[in-house]
């Protein structure tokens, strides 16, 4: 956990006999589009690029803040800014939360990450993290929150903390989901019971087609992730169980360096996208029918593509907001 200068600890209640700051949920949300594509983006650096939240790619529809720190208290999140960004006061990075929302882009907060761990498996775990998600929200002006837990989710009390957060947000909140592939493999899943419970306001699920070896498609039959057949047999089986085609998108990495395995050339995403919206560019896979409303592409991240020369947005981008 970090603990620089800008480091804060979730909000509190204001003190006595003070005025309520203006929150988040003062103004009006941003509509996330029909067609979006989401990026991570690094509150760190890894290597790729340090980029400034004001600077991230404006092909970008929803920017996912990664990510929220875990604090001693079960299911608690915080965030603290790192240094290395170089911003100059908390203020500053806040100020270009706002400017992204006022271009018409969503802000999230992202949970977990490969090596982030926030457990909620309980009904006071829960709370902490609905009422700490909240919080956040008011304090940084973020629209939502992305569920990006690595280690093992439980879908009854991440459920619970969800419809709490719904609850007190509404139905502005933007609500992603980035499960590995094996967290979606049928619908007994732990994530994706988590996103049939939460469908009424669940925006999209990004599933990660990386990292990831063979799977089953929707036929029955095995995929090797880094074709176009991987990408579309996969996103079958959350297309006709349950989830609707616009809380569907691919996500992919962003270049070659920007994941372990599963990286494809830009077409191969555009090629799946064709696949499944309007039935061409399909590989060995054909859908037995077509879902245009499907949601669009998320890729691991706005730094690694702004280090590719943003190769992946400038494909992808132009191509999901041009699907109808």
């Amino acid at each position: 956990m970090l603990t620089g200068p800008f480091s804060t600890a979730t909000a509190s209640e204001p003190a006595a006999g003070t005025a309520d700051a203006p929150t988040a949920r003062d103004a009006a949300p941003n509509a996330v589009p029909q067609h979006a594509l989401t990026g991570y983006w690094h509150n760190f650096d890894n290597g790729s690029v340090i980029q400034r939240l004001g600077d991230v790619q404006d092909a970008y529809d929803i920017i996912a803040v990664s990510f929220a720190d875990a604090t001693a208290t079960p299911g608690e999140i915080e965030f603290n800014l790192d240094p290395v960004l170089g911003y100059a006061s908390e203020q500053e990075f806040k100020d270009e939360v706002a400017a992204k929302q006022a271009a018409g882009k969503s802000v999230i907060i992202s949970v977990g990450g490969e090596v982030g761990n926030v457990t909620v498996n309980d009904p006071a775990s829960a709370a902490a993290f609905a009422d700490s998600t909240v919080a956040l929200m008011d304090e940084y002006g973020f629209d939502g929150v992305d569920i990006d837990l690595e280690h093992g989710i439980n879908a009854q009390y991440l459920t619970e903390a969800m419809d709490a957060i719904h609850a007190e947000v509404g139905d502005g909140l933007v609500y992603t989901m980035a499960p590995q592939t094996i967290d979606m493999q049928n619908t007994g899943t732990e994530y994706f019971q988590l996103a049939l419970n939460t469908q009424e306001y669940l925006t999209v699920v990004n599933m990660q087609y990386y990292n990831s070896g063979s799977m089953l498609g929707c036929d029955g039959q095995v995929y090797s992730s880094g074709t176009v057949d991987f990408l579309t047999a996969l996103a079958c089986i959350q297309l006709e169980n349950g989830l609707d085609a616009s809380q569907v998108g691919i996500g992919v990495p962003a270049s070659p360096d920007a994941a372990g395995s599963g990286y494809v050339d830009p077409g191969v995403v555009t090629d799946a996208l064709d696949c499944l919206t309007q039935g061409t560019n399909c590989g060995s896979f054909t859908p037995d029918r077509t879902y245009p409303e499907l949601r669009g592409a998320m890729t691991w991240s706005t730094n690694w593509d702004e280090h590719a020369g943003n190769a992946w947005s400038d494909v992808v981008g132009p191509h999901v907001h041009g699907l109808s």
